[in-house]
Parts: structure tokens; C-alpha cells; sequence
């Protein structure tokens, strides 16, 4: 028997199918009416997680939906060509291969052997999933001056190995190792 969620239960990244297709929640809004017998309206941003495509959709408070078949799998990072990047599956050791259009910009922080997680549905490697942060080294930075600091900003750009470009603060150096957010595309910290 599956899982059924009610659309007022849904939450920020909550994953839910509508008509036998994956959805994860990216921002929730409950509408309560004032009046008696009003309706309680659930307002969601949601992305469809086989084309990615975001979009916004109103539901009564006790539609329901299906807990989608996905799972996540660890996988390493082996390359990328003109057909998509490849990766190892790391429980049934098979490469499986995932089309540019799929990855989208997360091939910025994909680094050769790095691990990540596979999204399969159905058993089909829809997507990945990266940790929040990810360490990457930084391939070329101009030398911070001391005395720069007269845009009021103490950061500089910094092109990182897998060609990201970033702010990173004036104290950074090539060769070191940064932590960036996946999220924000931001420096973390220091490795």
C-alpha cells in the first residue's frame, strides 16, 4: 500500500508524486480563509525532478499524494564527454550516465572520484543530489593587497578547478583547498 501525504502536510523538500511523476517541494504557503466554511488553500513552488522544471500550484488542504518510488544511491564521479557525465554506482558497481541537461550547473562542482548521490525512479537514474558543501581548489587567484579594501570588500574572485568562479576573501591563495556551498555557490570557509 503507498504512502499518501496530504497537501497540508507537505514541507520545504518533500517529495510527493502528481500523476505518476516526481515532485520535491522548493516553498510551501498555507492560505487560511476567514470566513466560515472557507476553504484552507496549500500554494506550492514545486520542481518536477525528471526535467527539472519549476513551477507554482494551489491545492485544497486534504488533496493527497503518492510517496514516489525514488531512492538514493552513493555514486562516484568518472568523467564527462559529449554524451553526459558518467558515474559508478557504488552497490551494484554498473556506470550509469546522466545527459548535461540533467546535471545542469552541479557538473561545477563535480570532481573526478568525488562522491555524490544518484536520484533513481522507477530504478532509472533521474538526477544527483550533492552534500551541502564541497571542497574544491582554488587554480587561480590575483594576490590579495593589504591595503584593498577601499570598495568596502575584502574578497576577490577566484577560479576554481573545475572552472567555477567565486569570491573567496583577500587571504586565499591558488593551490589551496576551499568550502563551497552547493547551494549558494558561495565560499564556506577553508578545507
Amino acid at each position: 500500500m503507498p504512502v499518501l501525504i496530504d497537501a497540508i502536510d507537505v514541507k520545504r523538500r518533500t517529495r510527493f508524486e502528481i500523476d505518476n511523476i516526481p515532485f520535491s517541494c522548493l516553498e510551501v504557503e498555507v492560505n487560511t480563509p476567514t470566513a466560515r466554511g472557507g476553504q484552507t488553500l496549500v500554494r506550492l513552488k514545486i520542481r518536477n525532478l525528471i526535467t527539472n522544471a519549476v513551477f507554482e500550484r494551489t491545492f485544497k488542504a486534504g488533496e493527497k499524494f503518492r510517496e514516489p518510488d525514488l531512492q538514493t544511491v552513493p555514486a562516484s564521479y568518472l568523467y564527462s564527454d559529449g554524451d553526459g557525465s558518467y558515474f559508478l554506482d557504488q552497490e551494484s558497481y554498473e556506470t550509469l550516465t546522466l545527459a548535461d541537461a540533467v546535471i545542469g550547473n552541479a557538473r561545477d562542482f563535480l570532481i573526478e572520484g568525488g562522491m555524490v548521490d544518484l536520484l533513481k525512479y522507477n530504478g532509472n537514474p533521474i538526477g544527483l543530489e550533492l552534500p551541502p558543501f564541497i571542497e574544491l581548489v582554488v587554480a587561480s587567484t590575483e594576490p590579495g593587497v593589504r591595503g584593498d579594501t577601499s570598495s568596502g570588500s575584502v574578497t576577490k574572485p577566484a577560479r576554481l578547478q573545475t572552472g567555477l568562479e567565486i569570491r573567496v576573501p583577500l587571504f586565499i591563495k591558488e593551490g589551496e583547498k576551499v568550502r563551497v556551498s552547493t547551494e549558494s555557490r558561495e565560499f564556506g570557509g577553508r578545507a
